[in-house]
């Protein structure tokens, strides 16, 4: 904890409640929790020190506990689930009987920016150090995995070569800033928020003033029309909109996030003046740092707080406790005009194309990496972005480089044409690697979107149905929102014994260009399906809901209205 933030604590700090909740500017700083004891010694900020001083050259076994389970990842780094165990035990085992002597490392890519040569580093560093492993993520990140101590000074040396980090990558601290992946490429762009993330990131990045936060804090700015940054999940969210008399702008949003206890964010009702974004940014994790509950870690989002304090105090508190100033009034931004993952063929503001492509639910390799870069430097382009949605935005492509780039880009495994599932899956980690989760995601996903490409062949679905898979109840694959959105667990497999499967979510959604507004997918009792009969599953539910659905009825419109016993 900062200096400056401990004395205002220390001056406005009211006694505490009885049973306080750990809201530092109402019960004080004193720890209520282990978590909250460690980030007051050691906020995660110096843990870099040692992993390069003492870790990386004595090995997994000098590394602190304290280090090793929190501090770590500060700098993006958690220990990677131990091969061989089996999805029954993650709730009954020990942390550090789950875990391996390997790292998961996530390298921040803010608003989801990157250039050829960054790429080819990425790759590399997969390459050498990850068993070619790669993921991107739904946060615009990229993960590797395989990773050791010993190699992390190299690591990072070469991403900071290019520009590149993994400074609060996780960690109880603001993450990674998810920014519109057609960011000042767009024709139909409202505004280009690519200056607004880098100077919050340089401000704020690495700092102490938030790198003690109840929780994580997930923020997302776009200024496209097609809301392409998942903003109604986020903690704060800024979408732009065009004010009557103050021109262009953003709508402020505060207070989403999903996991176990799912909550989208509210608007404001404030309109923010793009000179604004910074102190605003600021004054809602201000918020959150000072009010956000430190009790219990299962209570610390700020979507709790959001829950008792409701939108009206919230606005009056972060306009006069932390800018000093009342925000306009604004209005509301449209219906989004596409669909947000940018996937196929589009015009850029200068005349040139951009090209969203599809990769397996977000599983890559170093050698695919590498030969993107390669790739497209040979097609004239040097720059790309990550997306929200587990793709890749190729930016830059000339006309006449545009079909003979798709027809190598397919060569490579990424589809830019590609089926209604292959486009619409995303899946988290699984059980590969991930020690909270119960079930297989990414080679399950995978296997399903094959068996429906042949399946499904031919069939016309008049929108998008997203499927969206996750290991384990915690959503970071946005089971909620999804169309048909799996939650991984455990199911009797007839024969006394248990096999890996979902509970099915449905009808879930963000704002679209078929939807107005967000809303959460519907749980039908007893509906759950086993891995092995996802295919059949999804296949069935679509032909139903092609059967049955009226004129212009979404997927998600259908799923609420049918009766229970068409959705299993």
């Amino acid at each position: 904890m900062s200096q400056n933030v401990t004395e205002t604590i220390q001056a406005r700090a009211p006694r505490p409640a009885s049973r306080p909740n750990g809201q530092w500017l109402v019960d004080g700083p004193t720890p209520l929790n282990g978590n909250e004891e460690w980030k007051q010694v050691d906020n995660g900020i110096a843990v870099r020190e040692r992993i390069e001083r003492i870790y990386s050259q004595e090995g997994f076994d000098s590394i602190d506990g304290t280090d090793l389970h929190g501090r770590f990842r500060w700098w993006g780094l958690y220990t990677q689930r131990k091969p061989g165990i089996d999805g029954g035990k993650t709730a009954t085992l020990e942390p550090h009987e789950l875990e391996d002597r390997y790292f998961m490392l996530r390298v921040r890519i803010d608003g989801g920016q990157l250039t050829t040569a960054q790429l080819r580093v990425i790759g590399n560093i997969s390459r050498d150090f990850g068993r070619d492993t790669a993921d991107l993520t739904d946060r615009q990140n990229v993960q590797f995995h395989w990773i050791q101590i010993e190699d992390m000074p190299e690591i990072w040396r070469r991403l900071e070569a290019v520009g590149l980090e993994t400074t609060q990558a996780c960690g109880d601290v603001p993450r990674v800033f998810l920014g519109s992946p057609v960011a000042g490429i767009a024709a139909d762009e409202l505004i280009d928020p690519t200056d607004a993330i880098a100077e919050i990131a340089h401000k704020f990045l690495g700092t102490d003033e938030f790198a003690n936060l109840p929780r994580k804090f997930k923020t997302a700015i776009t200024g496209h029309p097609s809301q392409d940054v998942v903003h109604e999940i986020n903690d704060i969210g800024l979408v732009a909109v065009t004010h009557p008399e103050l021109g262009v702008g953003y709508d402020l949003w505060v207070g989403g996030a999903l996991s176990t206890t799912p909550r989208l964010a509210e608007r404001l009702g404030a309109f923010v003046a793009p000179g604004q974004v910074t102190e605003v940014w600021r004054g809602v994790v201000s918020i959150f740092r000072d009010y956000g509950y430190r009790r219990l870690r299962g209570k610390a989002r700020l979507k709790f707080l959001l829950n008792e304090w409701g939108t009206e105090k919230f606005r009056r508190v972060l306009e006069d406790d932390y800018l000093g100033y009342a925000l306009p009034d604004g209005p509301a931004a449209p219906r989004p005009t596409a669909q947000g993952d940018h996937v196929g063929v589009h015009k850029q503001k200068d005349g040139r194309f951009y090209i969203g492509v599809a990769p397996f639910v977000g599983r890559v390799a170093g050698p695919l990496l590498t030969g993107l870069a390669d790739l497209l430097e040979e097609h004239g382009s040097f720059r790309l972005r990550t997306t929200p949605h587990q793709k890749l935005v190729l930016l830059d492509i000339s006309e006449e480089h545009v079909e003979p780039l798709i027809a190598a880009l397919d060569e490579l495994g990424l589809a830019a044409r590609p089926s209604l599932f292959r486009r619409s899956t995303i899946a988290c980690t699984g059980i590969e690697f991930c020690k909270l989760a119960i079930v297989e995601t990414k080679q399950t996903a995978t296997d399903a979107i094959l068996e429906l490409e042949k399946r499904l062949a031919g069939i016309d679905v008049p929108q998008p149905i997203s499927l969206h898979v996750n290991g384990c109840p915690n959503s970071c694959a946005r089971i909620q929102t999804a169309d048909i959105g799996l939650k991984g667990q455990l199911l009797p497999d007839g024969n006394g014994g248990q096999t890996p499967g979902f509970q099915v979510h449905l009808g879930g959604g963000l704002a679209s260009p078929n939807r107005d507004e967000a809303g959460l997918g519907r749980t039908v009792r007893g509906l759950k399906v086993t891995a092995n009969d996802l295919a059949d599953y999804v296949e069935r539910i679509v032909l139903r809901f092609l059967a049955d659905h009226t004129t212009n009825e979404t997927f998600a419109e259908w799923s609420h209205r049918a009766d229970e016993e068409a959705l299993k």
